[in-house]
């Protein structure tokens, strides 16, 4: 697969270059150290997946994903001091975040799932987006989020799951069930709640106060990327 480095700091460039090169069925084809040149190199080598660094000069991170996102798999590069962008990035269409320093197997396999078209999305990013969406749109309201009555128990651990950002197989491995079942149930979660993607879904967990489910099992099992 074909992936398009965007940061505006070589070194960070270099630095997961040097990671992505270690997987066999990964090509780095380009680097870009802002949003313009983001966009003219996405349309010459047209890549699998696209990480987008967010604070870069001439062109923002977020204003580059606005323009990308329907045409490629936009995965953001995040720092723990990123959190102003972040909401943003969702909404300018972002597939998925991954931390900056991240371990370089979750990096691998976060370009990995975007490629397949899955959302990307490490558990302690997910948690500042949706207290963000909160405090952005939820809290602005009076109307109290509350979860429909015919999801399950099982559906509910599945609901929390997500909200803490967990991969389909981490959440077959925690809760001790195959992976086509939490596909499954995911659907049905994401159906129920009547919204498309799992970080919407997350959003309301959060929002309805149900994220506690799974906190006395064993806990995450590492980056999310589902």
């Amino acid at each position: 697969m074909k992936v398009l480095i965007v940061d505006d700091h070589a070194t960070v460039r270099m630095g997961i270059r040097l990671v992505l090169q270690a997987a066999v069925d990964v090509k780095v084809v380009g680097e870009a150290g802002d949003g313009r040149s983001a966009i003219s190199m996405a349309r010459a080598l047209n890549p699998d997946v696209i990480l987008m660094d967010l604070r870069m000069p001439r062109l923002d991170g977020i204003e580059a994903t606005k323009v990308l996102h329907e045409s490629y798999r936009v995965v953001v590069l995040t720092t723990f001091d990123d959190d102003q962008y972040l909401f943003g990035a969702l909404q300018a269409g972002a597939h998925g975040f991954l931390l900056k320093s991240a371990e370089p197997e979750a990096i691998i396999m976060g370009v990995r799932a975007a490629a397949r078209g899955e959302s990307v999305l490490d558990p302690q990013v997910t948690s500042r987006i949706v207290a963000q969406a909160l405090t952005s749109e939820a809290r602005a309201s009076d109307t109290e989020c509350t979860l429909p009555d015919d999801l399950t128990g099982r559906e509910r651990e599945v609901l929390d799951g997500l909200a803490q950002g967990l991969s389909n197989p981490q959440l077959a491995q925690l809760l001790g069930i195959g992976q086509s079942t939490v596909k499954s149930h995911v659907s049905q979660v994401l159906a129920k709640l009547g919204v498309s993607t799992r970080l919407q879904a997350a959003k309301i967990a959060y929002a309805a106060g149900a994220t506690s489910s799974l906190d006395k099992k064993d806990g995450p099992v590492g980056p999310g990327t589902p």
